[in-house]
This record gives C-alpha cells, structure tokens and sequence, in this order.
C-alpha cells in the first residue's frame, strides 16, 4: 500500500440495482467496504467511503411495469429501504450513499460524456438493434433474453450472461426473445454514441498489468482473459426512456446506457460529498496520485470495475485509477442460487426484523463467498452463532464482566500487569498488526479468524487461572489480578472487533466506560466499573432454525426448485 503519514483512503462499494429488495448475497459482496473503512478510519487515516442505488436501466423499468408505476416511484422506495438496510441495519458507514436519480449526479454525467466526446472516445455509429414488433420498441438490452453463445444459458440478458459472466453482444444471442412479451425480435438501425475501448486497449493492459497483484484473482483472471479476446467499442446510449438525458441535441428519445454513468456514480458521489461537506474541492485528494483506492464488489461487476471504468477514467485523465480490486464470489441459499425472479431469497429487511445484524456480518465474514462460492445455510447460521459468538466470544467476556460485577461490586484495581511479558497481551499486540494487514489485503476471513484465535487463547488462560476457584479458596487478591487483566484483553479485544461487528464492539464499550476506538495496543482503561452486564449475544433456538427450513422447503417445492438437500 501507498504510504504517508496520513494515509488517504477510498472506498467505492458497488452500487445495487434498485428493482427489489436486498438480499444476503449483495451483503456478502459489500460488506467487505464497510469493513475497510473502519479499519482505515480506528488507524487515523483520512477516509471517504461512497456508495449509492443504480436508479436507472431497464431492470427497474421492467418493475414498474409489472406493478404499474413510475420507474422513478420504484426506484425511489428501493432506495430509502436499501439505506434502511445497509445503514441503520447492518451499520454501514457510508460518508455518501446517493442514488443515480439525484439530479446533481445527471449533470456530472453529462459533463464526463461531453469530455470524452470532445477528445475524440466517444463517437456516432449506427447498428442493427432488437426491435418488438408487439411493444413498438426497440429493446434495451435487459428487455431481451436468449441462450448466451459461450455457456448456453438460456436466460443470458443483451449486456451480460448471469452464468458465465461474459458481456454480450445482443445479436450474438441465440433465439432472441422480448421479455415482456416473449415475442422473437428483429433487428433494426438505429443510432447511438460508442465507447472508443479499441482506442484504449494498449494502456488497459499496461494498467491491469502493473496494478493486478492487488486484485482477487477472479478479477485477474476474468480480465486478462476479456482482454487477450480483444476489446470492441460498446455502446454506451440505449433506446429507452428512464435514464440520464444525453447532453446533445437530436437524441431525446434515448438515454445514457445505465452501465456507463452508474460507475461514474463513484465520482459524482465523492463530488456531492465535497459539496455538503462546504468545500466543493474536497474531494480532488481522494481523486489524485496519493490516494489508495479500494472498489468492492460482486463477481458479475467485475468487468464493469476493471475495465469499463477504467476506460472512462483513462479517457477523461487527471483522475486516480482503481488501486484494489475486492470481487467476492457468489453466496447461495442452502446451495441453490438466489433468484430474485423466483423469490428464491433471504431477503435483508426481513432477516434483520429477525437477528441481530452483528450474527449476519460475522457469518458472512466467516463463512462468505470471498475466494469462492459459498452458501447460507440456517443451520450453520446458528451453530456460528452459538458456538463461536456466544460459545467463545461472548462466554469470555460475559463470565469476566458478570464475576467482577458479583465479587468486587463492579471494581477491580491495577495489579501492575507485565504486558511484555504475557504471552496473551504479547499475542494481542501482534495481532493489531497482522489483522490490519490482513484487512487491508481484503482478507477478511483470515483477519476474523485471527481475532477469534485471540479468543480462543483468552478463554483456554482464563480456564488455566479459573479466577472463580481462587476465590473460593480465599485467594482473592490473586482472582482479582486475573480479572484486572482480562478486562485490559477485552478492551483490545472491543478495538479489533469493530470492523467487523461494530455493534458488539459499541456494546463492550458502554460497559467498560472506554470511549477510544483507535487501531493500536490499548494499556490503559480510565475508570473500571462494571454495572448491569448483559450476554453480548442472543441464543438462536432450534425451533427458529426449523420454522426457517420447513418454510425454504416449501417454497422450493411449491417452486420447483429442487430438495434443498440433495446435493
């Protein structure tokens, strides 16, 4: 990583199309932003982490037609139900969550495509289109549906294949069909502004050449892969009517392809935060040479963050180029894949009225797609749950708090702890490092695993000391030295937990009456007095888990989409 004495810091999470609800696998692939910027802001560096809902496009046009309404109404309750989900539910820290809606985002669009039209990469050129001779349309790409040429997926959209992750030419898919009527189309011209990516092929591979050792290595692979097959210029306008309004006359009729000014939504964002804070420049350090970037994201946005967006900055130049490529893989549901189209889904907003959303950022961080495919199951849900966040975690700090709390009315005192020489406090301060590096890698299982190994060790000391049999024995100088000490490995504990469940965290905070968060060895606790300790964790009850299953495989059959378990 770039190093100053200040480290400044990016965080772009991909922003989530706003047709439907939420569901656990876009968590599982943002999450990992929320956790950075944490990090970057408890080490002191200067953060500013943006996001915001893709309002436009044809999946939202498509919704509002199925329930009779504005694209703009749909997208709108979307959105403030996202920002109910990500921001007061599972904590996100968003500095700017926007939505591509916002007025002062169409007009920063409109700006990057009369630039990029000026220099020369972006140009007019006429091409055969999907036509519904039933709807009287053109068709967008995600109104058309047919086999995908590579895998042979059957429901490949115009701009991409859901199964393989190929963009796609729209006449290259086979036995094209409109979706919303089901009717072949047929092709007809029309004109439309293209993305010069031919143009710009050589410094993309410069570019992702110099900078992929800080990428996934699906994102690598995926995109050295795209650029040995050569890039072909894209359209970059569609005919549709919801969208940002292209700035030149004659072209009212059609919009600015969705894929395209939704990643410049990572500027614009970063601009209107700049603007609200009341320094409209504010946001140009985040943009230049000393900056460290980091974009987070889904397996399917991968071409859109490492090529796409990095044509439109190449283009327009004097913008700082994405340093730290974070593409999780894909999260199923009890190994069946989520599908929005069929409900099949644990929806957000529901799962949080029902759990605790710290138990959802660590099962998704423990047990998440991040080098591979993983899956949710609702009974490993709540064996994590607990065995690890209440069985280790919580059982540690809970008995130290509750035994101080009933022996020494709340209070222990300095029993001159040695913290160089405790192989725990030793652990503890390695440890700050390894899971900071370990974050800022995008290793986040890694880095939790680590942390709870520090558990791990905390609870098999505090077995050896048993503290509880001291003082029935009548050694109670020596217990409360014990418990002096664990209260000093749970305020370090409370620090590095905070990336990843930030609630629980604020939760050991309030207990201990400790108020700083900052990413280094905590010696120091200012006034010990334990009160009214809580278990940091809810138990999850067998009947819950049952209630869940029984309900997913009745769904699945009255859906046919298979035995949840035959796999």
């Amino acid at each position: 990583m770039k190093k100053n004495n200040k480290n400044i810091i990016l965080v772009c999470a991909a922003w989530p199309y706003a047709n439907g609800s939420l569901h656990l696998g876009h968590a599982a692939a943002l999450l990992g932003a929320d956790i950075v910027a944490r990090y970057h802001r408890q080490k002191g560096d200067d953060v500013l982490f943006v996001s915001g809902s893709d309002c436009h496009g044809t999946a939202i046009a498509i919704e509002a037609m199925k329930q009779k309404k504005e694209p703009k109404e749909i997208s709108d309750y979307y959105h403030n139900e996202f920002k109910e989900s990500l921001i007061k539910g599972l904590k996100f820290t968003y500095d700017l969550y926007g939505k591509t809606s916002d007025e002062f985002h169409k007009k920063e669009v409109q700006k990057i495509f009369l630039d990029l039209y000026k220099k020369g990469y972006l140009y007019e050129k006429s091409e055969e289109l999907p036509f519904c001779i039933s709807c009287n349309k053109f068709l967008p790409d995600r109104y058309i549906e047919g086999e995908c040429p590579e895998c042979g997926f059957d429901s490949a959209r115009g701009d991409q294949c859901d199964n393989c992750g190929k963009l796609m030419d729209t006449k290259l898919l086979k036995n094209a069909k409109c979706k919303i009527c089901n009717n072949t189309a047929e092709w007809r011209e029309s004109k439309h502004f293209f993305l010069k990516l031919t143009s710009l092929r050589d410094e993309l591979v410069k570019y992702v050449k110099n900078n992929s050792k800080t990428w996934r290595a699906n994102a690598i692979n995926f995109t050295l892969n795209y650029l040995e097959e050569g890039l072909h210029d894209r359209a970059i306008t569609r005919d549709t009517d919801w969208g940002v309004e292209i700035p030149l006359p004659g072209y009212e009729d059609k919009k600015i392809y969705v894929w395209f000014e939704a990643v410049c939504g990572y500027l614009t964002a970063s601009k209107k935060w700049a603007e609200e804070s009341g320094d409209k420049d504010a946001w140009k350090k985040f943009w230049g040479n000393n900056v460290w970037s980091y974009y987070v994201h889904g397996k399917d946005n991968i071409p859109f963050h490492t090529i796409i967006w990095q044509a439109i900055l190449l283009g327009h130049g004097g913008l700082h180029l994405p340093d730290q490529i974070v593409s999780s893989e894909y999260l199923t549901l009890e190994k069946k894949q989520f599908s929005k189209s069929r409900n099949w889904a644990v929806w957000l907003p529901d799962f949080l009225d029902r759990y605790e959303s710290d138990t959802l950022r660590y099962y998704l961080v423990i047990n998440g797609p991040e080098n591979s495919d993983s899956s949710f199951s609702w009974k490993e849900f709540q064996v994590r749950n607990n065995s690890e966040l209440i069985g280790a975690f919580g059982n540690f700090i809970h008995r130290s708090f509750s035994f101080i709390e009933k022996n020494f009315n709340g209070k222990v005192f300095d029993k001159n702890i040695n913290f160089k020489k405790d192989i725990l406090f030793k652990k503890i301060q390695e440890s700050y490092k390894i899971i900071g590096t370990l974050i800022e890698k995008g290793k986040y299982r890694q880095a939790l695993k680590t942390l709870m190994d520090l558990v791990d060790l905390a609870n098999q000391d505090i077995n050896k000391l048993a503290p509880w049999k001291k003082v029935k024995e009548g050694l109670k100088d020596e217990a409360e030295k014990d418990l002096y000490k664990y209260l000093h490995v749970i305020n370090n504990l409370r620090v590095l937990c905070n990336p990843f469940i930030p609630d629980t965290s604020k939760k050991i905070a309030e207990i201990l009456g400790e108020k700083d968060i900052s990413w280094s060895f905590k010696e120091e606790i200012s006034n010990i007095n334990i009160k009214n300790a809580k278990p940091l964790f809810r138990r999850i009850e067998d009947e819950e888990i049952e209630e869940e299953l029984i309900n997913a495989e009745n769904f699945a059959r009255e859906n046919k989409i298979g035995c949840l378990w035959e796999d």
